[in-house]
């Protein structure tokens, strides 16, 4: 069973669908991938093993104005992550470096 679901292009608004599995939690549409984060394309079957879905703003498919009028789309990419677990874990997207370099410039 696949749902329709639609997405807007955070960098000109124009809309998107893509059809999926209804189970698939969305986390965040962002203009950047996040790092260490394997994307599908929209038209994969096997979206449920990638941590999201990668577009490409107007190449994926038709889209359209919020009001359902057919537009060009701006060609730019963006990407949908999905809620992600690790160990039981949700993690967030773009996640601070924790644990990497420190400086101390008060020594």
């Amino acid at each position: 069973m696949t749902v329709t679901v639609r997405y807007t292009c955070p960098h000109c608004g124009a809309v998107t669908s893509v059809d999926r599995a209804p189970t698939l939690a969305d986390r965040s549409v962002t203009t950047t991938a996040q790092p260490g984060w394997a994307y599908a394309e929209p038209n994969d079957d096997d979206l449920e093993d990638a941590d999201g879905i990668a577009f490409v703003c107007g190449e994926d498919g038709s889209v359209t104005a919020l009001d359902g009028e057919s537009v060009e789309g701006c060609g730019r990419p963006f990407y949908l992550n999905f809620v992600r677990y690790e160990r039981g874990v949700e993690l967030e997207p773009d996640p601070p470096a924790y644990g990497g370099p420190r400086f101390d410039f008060n020594a």
